[in-house]
């Protein structure tokens, strides 16, 4: 894969990502919050942006979203599936709720 279909396929993540967000968001705010680990701040603009906006924000060549998971505590709890599942996506969940969300950039 050459540099300019690296850069296509992250203009393309980007785009369907904030699709996503801007709909989750209208859909269920607080629910979208806490999902896509925004203030909601964040989530007011990202709601606000017009399709042009997203469209310009998604050319970017560097990825709009992250991985949550920072921790390799948090990577193993949601992709071990030798334990009880659904408790480790639960307690996932409880210590992805603690971590602050992200912090705007000025």
């Amino acid at each position: 894969m050459n540099t300019n279909q690296v850069h296509e396929e992250i203009r393309e993540t980007n785009l369907s990502y904030m699709m996503l967000a801007q709909q989750m968001i209208r859909n269920d705010k607080a629910s979208a919050i806490f999902r896509l680990g925004v203030s909601e701040e964040m989530a007011e603009l990202i709601a606000g942006l017009s399709p042009a906006q997203l469209l310009k924000m998604a050319a970017s060549n560097m990825l709009l979203c992250r991985f949550r998971f920072d921790e390799r505590l948090l990577l193993n709890m949601v992709t071990d599936y030798n334990k009880d599942r659904m408790m480790s996506k639960a307690h996932a969940t409880i210590l992805m709720a603690g971590q602050p969300v992200e912090a705007l950039a000025v």
